[in-house]
C-alpha cells in the first residue's frame, strides 16, 4: 500500500511539471511599439490584445505578459489617430509594431449628438460636421464664435468678440440675436434653454479650451425632436474624458497686442475602468483691440471622473467658468458711394479694424439699481460670466436589448454685461443741437473746447445689465429597446431656467477715436452745464427712456419625446421622430419710471439728476402663460456600400421665446395671445462618400421660417418676418500625401423674406455663398507643420429694405508649427493676415449716395500674431 502512495505521488508531481512547462511552452510576450507617421512614439495610446488592454508608455512601448500562443486580434487607437486593427500570430516572444495614421474625420467616426444611439456618419441620415482640437488651432480662432465660421451651412458674425455673437443655419433669420433656432451644447445638454436670451447668450457662457475633444455640430435632421429650441441643429462640445492617458500644457501671447494665457490638462486611468480628466485655462490681457484697460481677464475649470462597470457607465462631470472679456458693439465707419456699390473705410482717427468704443475715462456707470438702490458698473467687465455646474451621465446596457441613458447637470449662472453702443454718430454741431440751438460741446477732463480732428462725436447708451440668476436645471432621460431590426426610443428631457437680470442703462457723448475717446460735456446758450463727466441723462431718453427694466421670471419645461429606428435591410435604415415640449412660464417684469435722485450725493440736483431712470418696481407686470408645440422628423439612410450612402429626411419644430417678447404690451396671463413661438421646417437629401485618403459630404436643403416677432435691443425694434431658403452644403477632406491635406466647405444660400413690407427682399446679413479652404502641408522630414485658412463669404445687404450692400469678404489665416524635441513644439499663428475689413453687420441700412457717411457697423477685429508654446505629455 505504500509503495502505490509513493508511486501515485511521484506521478501527480512528475504531471504538474509536465502541465507548468506546457503552459510555458503556450505562452509569451507580445510587445511592441506604436510610432505616427513620422516615426515619432505615440504616448498613451490605447492597446487591445484579445480580452487584455493597455497603454503605451513614454517611449510609445506596450507589453503583454504569458499571452496565449496563437492568433490574436491587436486593435491600437489614439486621439487624432485612425485605429489600426492587426491579425498576428504569437510564437514565444513576439513582436508586433503598430504606425498610426492621422484621423481626416472621415465618414466612419462614430457620432454622438442628436442620436439616439451612437452612429457613423456614413450611416446617418443627419448633416453633421466633426472639428477636432488639432483642426480648430489650424483655423486661428480668436473666439469661441470663430470657430463656427468653418462649419458648413454655419453663419456666426464673430464680430462682438468672445460673447454676444450671433449665429445662424442655412439661411434661418437672424432676427434679435444670439442663436435662436441653433442649440449651442456641452457634452448633450443645453447650455442655456434659450440661445437668444437678450445679454446673455449662451456663448456667453461657453469657452473652448484643450478639455474639449472635438466639436460636432448638425444641421437640421434629428435636432428638433431631440433637444428643445433646436430646429436648426446643434452644436455640441464633447469633453476629453481620460481613458487614453495624456495631457498638455501651453503658454500663448500676442506678438502684436497684449494678451497671454495658459492652459493645462491631463488625463488618466486610475484604476480598473476608473478614468478621469481635468484641466482648464487663465488668460489676462488687452485682447485684440485696444479697450484702453485689461479687458480678457479670468478663466475656466473643468474636471470629469468616470466609472466603467461590465454593462456600462457612470461619468460626474463639473465646471467653474469666471471669465471677463470686453464685448465689442457697432463701431464708426465711413462708407461712399452708392448703397449698390459701397466703399467701406475707417473713419479718420478711428481705426475699424483696432479701435474700441471702451475708454479709460469711462470705466464707470453709476445709476440706481433694481431695488432702487445706488449701484456701479465696471465697464472693465465686459462680458462677465460666473458659472457653477455640476452634472452626472450614466449608461447602462440591461438584459434583453434594453438601454437605459440619463444625462442631468445643475447649472448656478450669474454674472454681467457692460458695453458701449453707439445710439447715433454725427457731426459736433448736430449733437450740440440736439440739447437746443446755441449748445456748445467741451472735453469733460479739462474743459476745453472740442476739436477733434475727425469732428464727430458718439452718443453712447451704455448697455448696463446684471446678469442676476441664470441658474438652471437640464436632465434627459432615455430608454431604448431593440427587437432584431427595430429600435424604440422614449426620453423626457426636464429643464428649468431662471432669467433674472437687470438693465441699468445711461447716456454720454464721446469722442471718435480709437485711443480712449475722451467723455464731452454740454452747455446749453444760457451757459448751464447739461452732463456731468460727459454723462448728459441716467437713462436713454434719446430711445424714450425704454431700456431700465428688470426680470424675473421662470421658464419650466418638460418634453417627452419617441423615436423609431428600422433597419428595413442590410443596407436601408428608417428614423422617425417626435417630440412635444410643454412649457410653463411665471414671474414678473418692470419698466422704468423717472424720478428726482441726487446721484453723486452733493446736495444738489444736477439737470441729468433731475430725471432719473428707475426700475418701476410699483407697476411689475405679472408673467404667468403656458406654451406647447409639436417637433417631428423622418429620415431614411441608404448605404450604396461601404464606401457611400444617400440620405433624405424632414423635420419641424419650433423655438420659444423667453425675453424678447416680455416687451410690447401683450396679455402675458393668456398663453393663446402671446406670439412665444417661431416654426422652422427643412427638407434635406444628402450623399456621402468615403476615399481611400478623403470623403466628400453634400447635402441640398430648403427651410421655411415664421416668425411671430421678437425685440431688437440694438435697434429698439420688433422684428417679425417670414422666410424661406434653399440651397447647397459642400464639405470635403483630402490627403494628396502624407503630407499635404486640403478641406474645406462650401454652402450656397438662396433666401427670401416672404410676408411683410420686405416681401421678397433677401433677409439681412445673409450671404449667398460661405466658404472655408484649409490647406496643411506637414515637412515629412522634419517635425514642422505649415497651414492656411482662407474664410470668407459674397455679398450681404445690411438691413432687411435690400438697399446697403456689406461687401464680401475673405480672410486669410495661417500658423506654422515647428517641432522643437519630443512633445515640444511652437506654433506661430496669424488672424486675418491681410487685415481685411471685414463687415457683419450694420444699424444703417441705406446712405445717402455719393456722399460720404458714417454708419455704426461690426467688423471682424484686424490682423492678429499669436506664439503658442506647447507641451504633450
Amino acid at each position: 500500500m505504500k509503495k502505490i502512495t509513493n508511486f501515485l505521488k511521484n506521478m501527480f508531481f512528475l504531471m504538474a511539471i509536465l502541465l507548468i512547462n506546457q503552459a510555458f511552452a503556450q505562452s509569451g510576450v507580445l510587445s511592441g511599439k506604436v510610432t505616427d507617421s513620422k516615426g515619432e512614439a505615440v504616448i498613451g495610446a490605447n492597446v487591445v490584445a484579445g480580452s487584455n488592454s493597455t497603454m503605451t508608455d513614454s517611449n510609445g512601448i506596450y507589453t503583454f505578459s504569458s499571452v496565449s500562443n496563437g492568433s490574436i486580434t491587436i486593435t491600437t487607437s489614439y486621439i487624432g489617430f485612425q485605429t489600426n486593427v492587426k491579425e498576428a500570430i504569437v510564437e514565444g516572444n513576439t513582436t508586433i509594431d503598430f504606425v498610426l495614421q492621422e484621423e481626416t474625420s472621415d465618414l466612419n467616426e462614430v457620432v454622438v449628438t442628436g442620436v439616439v444611439n451612437p452612429k457613423t456618419k456614413l450611416k446617418s441620415s443627419v448633416s453633421i460636421t466633426t472639428v477636432n482640437a488639432k483642426q480648430i488651432e489650424q483655423s486661428a480662432p480668436r473666439s469661441t464664435a470663430e470657430i463656427f465660421r468653418t462649419i458648413p451651412g454655419i453663419r456666426s458674425e464673430s464680430s462682438g468678440g468672445e460673447g454676444n455673437s450671433n449665429i445662424s443655419v442655412r439661411g434661418v433669420p437672424i432676427s434679435s440675436g444670439g442663436s435662436k433656432y441653433l442649440q449651442i451644447q456641452e457634452d448633450g445638454l443645453p447650455v442655456l434653454l434659450y440661445g437668444d436670451i437678450s445679454f446673455g447668450t449662451a456663448d456667453i457662457f461657453t469657452r473652448f479650451d484643450r478639455n474639449v475633444a472635438k466639436i460636432e455640430a448638425i444641421r437640421g435632421g434629428s435636432a428638433s425632436t431631440l433637444s428643445s429650441n433646436s430646429p436648426g441643429g446643434i452644436i455640441n462640445f464633447i469633453s476629453k474624458t481620460g481613458k487614453t492617458e495624456g495631457g498638455s500644457m501651453a503658454t500663448s501671447f500676442g506678438l502684436d497686442y497684449n494678451d497671454f494665457r495658459t492652459d493645462v490638462e491631463y488625463g488618466s486611468r486610475i484604476g480598473e475602468g476608473l478614468y478621469f480628466h481635468v484641466g482648464g485655462f487663465y488668460r489676462a490681457g488687452e485682447g485684440v483691440r485696444s479697450p484702453g484697460f485689461t479687458a480678457n481677464n479670468g478663466g475656466q475649470f473643468k474636471f470629469n471622473i468616470t466609472k466603467e462597470f461590465e454593462n456600462g457607465s457612470v461619468t460626474i462631470y463639473t465646471k467653474f467658468l469666471n471669465d471677463r472679456a470686453a464685448a465689442y458693439m457697432p463701431m464708426p465707419i465711413k462708407v461712399t458711394g452708392t448703397n449698390s456699390d459701397p466703399n467701406w473705410d475707417s473713419v479718420s482717427g478711428y481705426d475699424a479694424t483696432t479701435g474700441a468704443l471702451q475708454s479709460v475715462y469711462l470705466s464707470q456707470n453709476v445709476g440706481l439699481g433694481p431695488d432702487g438702490e445706488l449701484r456701479r458698473g465696471k465697464v472693465a467687465d465686459g462680458m462677465h460670466p460666473v458659472s457653477k455646474t455640476i452634472g452626472a451621465s450614466i449608461n447602462f446596457d440591461l438584459l434583453n436589448g434594453w438601454k437605459l441613458s440619463n444625462n442631468g447637470r445643475f447649472s448656478f449662472n450669474n454674472g454681467q454685461f457692460i458695453a458701449p453702443f453707439p445710439a447715433e454718430v454725427a457731426s459736433a454741431a448736430s449733437i450740440a443741437n440736439s440739447f437746443g440751438a446755441g449748445s456748445t460741446l467741451s472735453y469733460a477732463n479739462d474743459g476745453s473746447a472740442f476739436n477733434t480732428a475727425n469732428g464727430l462725436v458718439a452718443r453712447i447708451h451704455m448697455f448696463d445689465v446684471q446678469l442676476n440668476n441664470f441658474n438652471n436645471f437640464m436632465n434627459d432621460f432615455r430608454i431604448t429597446k431593440k427587437y432584431d431590426k427595430v429600435g424604440i426610443t422614449a426620453g423626457y428631457f426636464k429643464s428649468i431656467q431662471n432669467i433674472s437680470m437687470s438693465w441699468l442703462w445711461n447716456s454720454y457723448l464721446q469722442e471718435v477715436s480709437d485711443n480712449n475717446p475722451r467723455l464731452i460735456n454740454v452747455t446749453d446758450a444760457s451757459g448751464n452745464l447739461l452732463s456731468q463727466n460727459g454723462l448728459y441723462a441716467y437713462g436713454v431718453p434719446y430711445w424714450g427712456n425704454c431700456c431700465t427694466r428688470n426680470y424675473d421670471t421662470q421658464y419650466n419645461v418638460s418634453a417627452p419625446y419617441a423615436n423609431v429606428t428600422l433597419d428595413a435591410t442590410e443596407k436601408l435604415s428608417l428614423e422617425g421622430g417626435i417630440r412635444y415640449d410643454k412649457g410653463q412660464v411665471d414671474g414678473s417684469f418692470s419698466g422704468a419710471v423717472q424720478t428726482v435722485y441726487d446721484i453723486n450725493n452733493d446736495g444738489d440736483i444736477s439737470t441729468p439728476e433731475s430725471s432719473v431712470s428707475a426700475v418701476d418696481t410699483a407697476n411689475a407686470n405679472a408673467v404667468d402663460y403656458s406654451y406647447g408645440y409639436v417637433s417631428y422628423t423622418l429620415g431614411a439612410n441608404y448605404l450604396l456600400n461601404e464606401q457611400q450612402s444617400f440620405f433624405v429626411r424632414y423635420s419641424k419644430g419650433a423655438s420659444a421665446k423667453a425675453d424678447r417678447i416680455l416687451f410690447s404690451g401683450l396679455n402675458y396671463l393668456d398663453g393663446d395671445k402671446i406670439n412665444s413661438l417661431d416654426y422652422l421646417a427643412q427638407a434635406e437629401f444628402g450623399y456621402k462618400r468615403k476615399f481611400s485618403k478623403g470623403y466628400l459630404y453634400a447635402t441640398l436643403f430648403s427651410s421655411a421660417t415664421t416668425e411671430e416677432g421678437g425685440f431688437e435691443a440694438s435697434s429698439n425694434s420688433i422684428i417679425d418676418n417670414d422666410y424661406k431658403s434653399y440651397g447647397l452644403e459642400l464639405e470635403s477632406s483630402y490627403d494628396v500625401n502624407e503630407d499635404l491635406n486640403f478641406r474645406g466647405g462650401f454652402t450656397y444660400t438662396k433666401a427670401e423674406i416672404t410676408s411683410g413690407a420686405n416681401d421678397g427682399n433677401q433677409p439681412r446679413r445673409q450671404p449667398k455663398l460661405m466658404y472655408n479652404f484649409i490647406p496643411t502641408y506637414k515637412f515629412s522630414q522634419s517635425k514642422n507643420t505649415l497651414g492656411l485658412s482662407f474664410i470668407g463669404q459674397t455679398k450681404a445687404y445690411a438691413q432687411d429694405n435690400n438697399d446697403l450692400v456689406m461687401n464680401g469678404f475673405v480672410i486669410v489665416n495661417g500658423f506654422v508649427e515647428f517641432g522643437l524635441t519630443k512633445g515640444l513644439s511652437l506654433n506661430v499663428a496669424g488672424n486675418n493676415l491681410l487685415d481685411t475689413l471685414a463687415i457683419t453687420e450694420s444699424e444703417e441700412g441705406s446712405i445717402t449716395e455719393n456722399t460720404t457717411n458714417i454708419v455704426r457697423a461690426r467688423p471682424l477685429p484686424g490682423r492678429s500674431i499669436s506664439m503658442t508654446l506647447s507641451y504633450k505629455f
